[in-house]
C-alpha cells in the first residue's frame, strides 16, 4: 500500500512540473512585466510580485526550481521575485538556475548566464529601512535607498548566502554557502564569510591541480 501511495505521489509531483515547465501558460501571461524566453522551466510555483510598473526578464532556457523535492539540501521556500517600484528591474541571464531563493528590487538586480544560485539565498537592492539615527523613533516608518546589484556571468551562489545592495560579483567567482557579500569580488575566485573575503583565486586553484 505504502509502495502505491509513493508512486502516485511522485507522479502527482511530475504532473505538476510538466504544468509549470510550460512559462507561456495562462497564469504566466496575466502578469503585467513579465517577460519569459524560450525554453524557461519552472519546477513547482514561484511567487512572482510585480507592482508599480515593475519589470521582471527571464532568458532563455533558464530553470526556476520551487520544488524540494530532488534537490540536494532542504529548500525553506520557493522561488520569489519582487518588483514593487517604476524603477524595478530584475534581470536574469539564459542557462541560469535558481532555487528556492528571494529577489527582490528596488531599482535595479541584474543576474547574468550559465549563474548557479543555490537554495535560500537572499539578494536585494535596498536595506528595507533607512538607518535614521537622527529619528529612531521614526525608523520604522522609512524605505531604505536602493543601490544595484550585478551578478556576472558563471558565478555560482552557494546556499544561505545573502547579498546586499551595490554588489558587483565578477565573472565565474563562486561564494562560499552562508556568505553575506557586502563588497564588490572580483572575477575567478573563491569568496566566504561574513562578511565576504577572497580565500583563493582561479589561477591557484588550476595550478595545484596540475
Amino acid at each position: 500500500m505504502v509502495y502505491f501511495k509513493q508512486i502516485a505521489r511522485r507522479a502527482i509531483r511530475k504532473a505538476i512540473g510538466k504544468v509549470w515547465s510550460n512559462p507561456k501558460s495562462i497564469v504566466f501571461d496575466e502578469i503585467d512585466g513579465l517577460d519569459i524566453g524560450e525554453g524557461v522551466t519552472f519546477n513547482g510555483k514561484p511567487i512572482i510580485d510585480i507592482r508599480n510598473g515593475g519589470k521582471i526578464t527571464i532568458g532563455n532556457n533558464t530553470t526556476i526550481n520551487s520544488e524540494n523535492y530532488g534537490y540536494h539540501i532542504n529548500m525553506h521556500s520557493h522561488v520569489k521575485f519582487y518588483a514593487d517600484r517604476d524603477t524595478s528591474i530584475i534581470s536574469i541571464g539564459e542557462n541560469t538556475r535558481i532555487h528556492g531563493s528571494c529577489i527582490h528590487a528596488y531599482s535595479s538586480i541584474t543576474i547574468g548566464s550559465r549563474c548557479l544560485i543555490a537554495a535560500n539565498c537572499q539578494i536585494m537592492d535596498s536595506g528595507g529601512h533607512k538607518l535614521s539615527f537622527d529619528n529612531v523613533e521614526n525608523r520604522i516608518n522609512t524605505v531604505g535607498d536602493s543601490n544595484p546589484i550585478v551578478i556576472e556571468d558563471c558565478v555560482w551562489l552557494g546556499a544561505n548566502t545573502i547579498v546586499l545592495p551595490g554588489v558587483t560579483i565578477g565573472r565565474g567567482s563562486v561564494i562560499g554557502a552562508g556568505s553575506v557579500v557586502a563588497r564588490d569580488i572580483p572575477p575567478m575566485v573563491v569568496a566566504a564569510g561574513n562578511p565576504a573575503q577572497i580565500i583563493r583565486n582561479a589561477d591557484d586553484i588550476l595550478r595545484a591541480n596540475t
